[in-house]
C-alpha cells in the first residue's frame, strides 16, 4: 500500500507543505490503507462468499492451465471431447459440432449419412457426458495416445470441409484448412507419431493446390486442368519431406499412404506425366489398411486413368451394386465422366443428373450443369 501513500503525498504536499517527518507519515498512511484494504476484503468475503470462492477457482484454474501440457484452448477441448468413455462413433461428430462449430449438415456429409441421423448421434454424445459426469479436464501427455485416432479424425475432417466445402459459393474455406494444419502442428509438438506426421504431410500437399482449384468466378478446376506452376512449392517440399520422415518409421498408416499418393501427383510436372501405376499400387496398400468404399472409388478413378475408363467403370458399378455410395454425388459424377469417355453419352447424362440432384454446392452444381449441357448438345 506504500504506492497509495506516495500518491496521497503527491496530492497533499504541494499545497499543504512537506511534513517535518515525511518518512513516518508515509509509513503510517500506508499502514492505515493496508488496514482499510484488509477490512474491505473481509467485509467482501463475508458478503459474497460464493463469488469469492469462484474467484479462487478461477485463479486455481488459470494456474493449472499455465502448467498444462496442452496450451491451445481448442486443441485442449478436442482432446477432452475425445474421452475414451464416449462411444468412438460419437466422439468425432460431437467434437466437430460443439468445439469446431461445423453444422450438422456438414458433419453428416463427411460421414455419408443424413443430418437427422447425425443429430441423434450428437444428442447421444451430450447425454453420455452429462449422465456419466465425464469431466472436462486436460488430459496429461501419457493419456494422449488413446485419444489420438479420434483427434486426428477431427482435424482431418476440419481440413476436408475447408478444402472441399459442402456448401456455399466457394469450393474451399481457407480458414478451416488453415486451422486444421495449425492444430496438427501443435499435436506433432506434443506427440511424435508417424500418423501425425503423415496427416500433416497430406494436408500440406493438398493445401499446395488450393489456389488453383477454382477460377476467379468460383468454377471448379479439375486436377488434370490445374496450372501446376502455381502450386505452392514450399508446401510441397515440406509435405514430401514429412512423407519420407513418416515412411522411415516403418510404423505408418493410412494418412501417410494418402500423403504418398498426393506426393506422386506433386512430382508430376504435367497431368500426363502422372505415375498412375504407382498411385494404383498405393491405393492397393491403403485398402489393406483401411477398407472404405470412398477409397475404392478413388482407386477406381486411378485404375481408369491407367487401364482405361471401362476398367474403372467396372469397379464403380460393383461399389454401387453393393448399395454403397448410392447417395454420394462424387460416385455418380465419376461414373458419368467414365461413361462419357467410353462414348456412352446417354448413360453419362443419367449419371450426371443423379450427381446434380445429390450435391448442394453451388460450384459443383454449375460444373455438372455444364457437363450435362455439353453432352445433351452432342446427342
Amino acid at each position: 500500500m506504500l504506492h497509495e501513500a506516495f500518491a496521497e503525498a503527491i496530492g497533499q504536499w504541494p499545497t499543504e507543505g512537506v511534513l517535518t517527518n515525511p518518512y513516518s507519515w508515509l509509513v503510517s498512511t500506508a499502514r492505515f490503507k493496508a488496514f482499510d484494504a484488509i477490512r474491505g476484503r473481509t467485509r467482501f468475503a463475508e458478503m459474497q462468499p460464493d463469488l469469492v470462492a469462484r474467484l479462487q477457482e478461477v485463479r486455481e484454474d488459470n494456474e493449472l492451465l499455465g502448467k498444462a501440457d496442452i496450451q491451445d484452448d481448442r486443441l485442449r477441448l478436442i482432446f477432452t471431447c475425445c474421452h475414451p468413455a464416449i462411444d468412438s462413433k460419437v466422439q468425432v461428430p460431437l467434437t466437430l459440432r460443439e468445439v469446431c462449430g461445423l453444422a450438422t449438415e456438414e458433419i453428416a456429409r463427411a460421414f455419408l449419412t443424413t443430418p437427422a441421423t447425425m443429430a441423434q448421434r450428437i444428442v447421444r454424445g451430450k447425454a453420455k457426458i452429462r449422465d456419466a459426469a465425464i469431466p472436462f479436464v486436460i488430459p496429461p501427455l501419457e493419456d494422449l495416445p488413446e485419444r489420438l485416432d479420434s483427434v486426428l479424425s477431427v482435424i482431418y475432417l476440419i481440413f476436408n470441409e475447408g478444402y472441399s466445402a459442402s456448401s456455399g459459393d466457394s469450393i474451399t474455406r481457407a480458414d478451416l484448412s488453415g486451422e486444421a494444419i495449425r492444430l496438427c502442428r501443435l499435436v506433432l509438438e506434443l506427440h511424435e507419431d508417424s500418423e501425425v506426421i503423415g496427416l500433416l504431410a497430406l494436408m500440406l500437399l493438398h493445401e499446395s493446390r488450393r489456389e488453383t482449384r477454382q477460377m476467379t468466378d468460383g468454377d471448379i478446376v479439375l486436377l488434370e486442368d490445374q496450372d501446376r506452376s502455381q502450386w505452392n512449392r514450399e508446401l510441397i517440399l515440406e509435405g514430401q519431406a514429412l512423407v519420407e520422415r513418416s515412411l522411415a518409421t516403418r510404423g505408418f498408416g493410412s494418412y501417410t499412404i494418402q500423403a504418398a499418393i498426393s506426393a506422386v501427383h506433386a512430382d508430376a510436372s504435367t497431368a500426363v506425366d502422372t505415375d498412375w501405376n504407382q498411385i494404383v499400387s498405393l491405393y492397393d496398400v491403403l485398402l489393406r489398411i483401411e477398407t472404405s468404399p470412398v477409397i475404392e472409388l478413388n482407386r477406381a478413378v486411378a485404375v481408369a486413368m491407367r487401364d482405361g475408363p471401362q476398367a474403372g467403370l467396372a469397379i464403380i458399378d460393383a461399389i454401387l451394386g453393393r448399395d454403397e455410395l448410392t447417395n454420394y454425388a462424387l460416385a455418380h459424377s465419376a461414373r458419368g465422366e467414365l461413361l462419357r469417355r467410353s462414348g456412352r453419352g446417354s448413360h453419362a447424362i443419367v449419371a450426371f443428373e443423379r450427381a446434380l440432384g445429390l450435391t448442394e454446392h453451388a460450384s459443383e452444381k454449375r460444373f455438372l450443369a455444364m457437363k450435362l449441357q455439353l453432352l445433351k448438345g452432342t446427342q
